[in-house]
């Protein structure tokens, strides 16, 4: 998998992002910057989710949007 297509096109895919994890805000998202593991970390934070499952969710985001 290559996460660099995603940081790099991060800016356009960040709406994308927000649509699919609506409780992640803006300036969560940016700080982000499009990396797998902080993303994966912000999602099992606010959703209550194991690390598995947010890894799942986030790696599925990349294969919808690359």
């Amino acid at each position: 998998m290559n996460w660099d297509i995603v940081e790099g096109n991060w800016k356009q895919l960040k709406g994308a992002a927000q649509e699919k994890w609506g409780e992640l805000t803006n300036d969560e998202l940016d700080q982000a910057e499009g990396k797998r593991e902080k993303l994966i970390g912000l999602v099992q934070e606010k959703y209550g989710q194991t690390r598995d499952d947010a890894e799942r969710a986030v790696d599925d985001f990349y294969r919808d949007h690359t």
